[in-house]
């Protein structure tokens, strides 16, 4: 499967240590340049800069098409018009963005993508964590990962953690 992460999924998980999930679920997992730029910039230090520039299985591609970059860039951040244009331009089978605008600009380029909880969601469904819920926790109170209670409690719902109302 040909994988593009944005900036946060990568960022969130190495932040509370579960950043082998992509690597055990997806393979080779993608980032455009200017993601790697965002993770390793000297003067904002952040979870997984170590990992983007040591594990062979993070691999960093330019993008060509610069003209859909600076399109995209009018409305996303240039990690997300990155990643984007990246996914589009290697026919990737995914992309994996958290950000509610991101996805919906993927979204117009018929491109299938998920964020960290469908990642939580998928490492429990193979048997690769026991529990989505202290995750959850970490991600909310270690990483400072935003995620508003309704969807807290559907993931927790749906990974059969939360007994239904």
């Amino acid at each position: 499967m040909i994988l593009v992460s944005d900036t946060s999924p990568i960022n969130n998980l190495a932040a509370i240590n579960h950043l082998h999930l992509l690597h055990q679920l997806y393979g080779t997992v993608l980032i455009p340049e200017a993601v790697y730029q965002e993770l390793t910039d000297p003067n904002f230090p952040v979870s997984g800069a170590t990992e983007v520039q040591t594990f062979d299985w993070l691999q960093t591609r330019p993008v060509s098409d610069r003209t859909l970059v600076e399109v995209l860039s009018n409305e996303l951040d240039v990690g997300e018009a990155e990643a984007i244009a990246l996914a589009v331009e290697v026919q990737a089978e995914q992309v994996l963005i958290d950000e509610r605008r991101g996805r919906l600009v993927a979204s117009r380029f018929n491109l299938r993508y998920t964020g960290i909880l469908g990642v939580l969601v998928e490492a429990k469904s193979q048997g690769l964590i026991t529990e989505v819920k202290p995750l959850l926790k970490a991600l909310i109170n270690e990483a400072g990962f935003w995620v508003g209670e309704p969807l807290c409690k559907s993931v927790l719902q749906l990974v059969g953690e939360i007994d239904t109302p």
